[in-house]
């Protein structure tokens, strides 16, 4: 599975190459996983014979959507039974972020270590990198977090250098970048929020930093048009910084990584097939239509996946890239399936909130949340923390641009900074949350 370093940045073939020749490349790799799977996977073992599937019914990429899909309820329920390798194999033990649902383990192989690495490195390579750029990295390594992982081995696949500071603590990093001048960070978009400011505190001009790119992880740049949101233009504002979106997760082990023309993240279809799902778990066609993303793995040893419901909601792009590259492409997560909102007659996701929340300057934090009330519809509670002389007309403002962007009215309260970091910080979360799920 090793490749040379003159592969890696010489694009992966398949990606430039035309539909038809995509479709066959993952069609074997498909057939490859099919017979994998049915030899060493006690869940789909148990699963094709559940639904009389016989891998060799799956004679073309299409037939694909014969399998049922499988969701994270099953990766949680039968964690164990995922796993193909024995413990001896095992690596290393990757756990998802719990932030929607009790963490499951992933278990990686030596050579799934190495795909991580191989993905992520072509990943950085299509967000502009090469071997002279030197990355700080921002995000933990520690919790059993993947991400922090990936783009650890991605870094090292490129042979460039790596600043290792971890999460948090804007003093540190702005320290690391005045000593070692790292050209690239990769970072959550909110916490370079926390870092401008920090930086405006003492003085520092982070536009003459030797930062001239951002990788963007787990908070989407981009609205469902891929034009940059409120979140992008707050920190382009005060910084001028090139940013890239990239979308990825841990069960998936591959991202989806925006080029220079940020216009979707590419899929690595050596590494992955994506489908896009209805509320009915069948294959959407518009190339119009959202709809719940779902993956399966290739060359993954210790957890393969088939067709896995990620619970994203997200579109495809098909169109050809600039670039080159001739994958299709995903847009931004519009939503995630189990948070859908009904409220007042209006379908609602979080992150559309979130956006309108994220375009008042004088808000500092927010969280929201859903629970059921008397008659047990969807209620929404927004809280925001702000510094603001006049926080009543902050509310109304708040109050009014949402009924005016989504046409109904959520009750939004002030509270202090310190309410919100407690409402964020819950459990064993890895991430800072900033939608609360409390239906029964």
């Amino acid at each position: 599975m090793e490749k040379s370093l003159n592969e890696l940045f010489d694009i992966p073939a398949i990606e430039r190459k035309e539909a038809k020749t995509i479709e066959q490349g993952q069609f074997k790799a498909l057939k490859e996983l099919l017979t994998y799977l049915s030899v060493h996977s006690k869940f789909y073992q148990s699963h094709f014979a559940k639904n009389n599937i016989s891998i060799h019914d799956i004679k073309q990429l299409q037939d694909l959507s014969k399998i049922p899909p499988v969701g994270k309820v099953e990766l949680r329920d039968f964690n164990e039974d995922f796993i193909c390798i024995p413990k001896h194999q095992i690596i290393d033990y990757s756990t998802t972020s719990g932030t929607t649902g009790s963490p499951v383990s992933v278990a990686l192989s030596n050579n799934d270590l190495y795909r991580l690495g191989f993905n992520e490195a072509i990943s950085l390579v299509c967000a502009n990198g090469s071997k002279e750029d030197i990355y700080q990295l921002t995000t933990t390594m520690d919790r059993q977090f993947m991400a922090g992982l990936a783009y650890f081995l991605g870094i090292r696949t490129l042979g460039c250098g790596i600043v290792r500071v971890g999460s948090g603590i804007p003093q540190l990093q702005i320290d690391n970048i005045n000593r070692v001048q790292p050209n690239v960070l990769i970072a959550v978009p909110s916490f370079l929020i926390v870092l401008i400011e920090y930086a405006k505190s003492i003085g520092f001009d982070l536009n003459k930093s030797s930062v001239k790119r951002v990788i963007c992880i787990g908070e989407s740049i981009r609205n469902e048009k891929l034009e940059p949101n409120a979140l992008h233009q707050k920190i382009t504002e005060d910084w001028q910084v090139e940013l890239f979106s990239t979308y990825a997760s841990t069960e998936m082990g591959t991202a989806y990584t925006e080029c220079q023309y940020k216009i979707g993240g590419h899929e690595h279809p050596g590494l992955i097939i994506s489908e896009l799902l209805d509320e009915n778990d069948q294959l959407i066609s518009d190339p119009l239509k959202s709809g719940e993303l779902c993956i399966t793995t290739l060359g993954v040893e210790g957890t393969p996946l088939l067709r896995f419901k990620t619970g994203d909601i997200v579109q495809f792009f098909h169109e050809e890239c600039k670039c080159g590259r001739k994958t299709k492409r995903i847009g931004p997560v519009l939503g995630r399936k189990n948070q859908m909102i009904k409220y007042k007659g209006t379908t609602l996701y979080p992150p559309i909130i979130f956006e309108i929340l994220n375009s008042f300057k004088e808000i500092e934090g927010y969280v929201m949340e859903v629970k059921h009330n008397e008659i047990n519809t969807d209620e929404v509670i927004i809280y925001v923390s702000s510094s603001s002389n006049n926080l009543h007309l902050l509310l109304d403002e708040v109050a009014n641009l949402l009924l005016a962007k989504i046409r109904v009215k959520p009750k939004v309260f002030a509270v202090s900074a310190k309410e919100i970091h407690r409402l964020q910080i819950q459990g064993n979360s890895r991430k800072p949350l900033k939608f609360i799920d409390s239906r029964k």
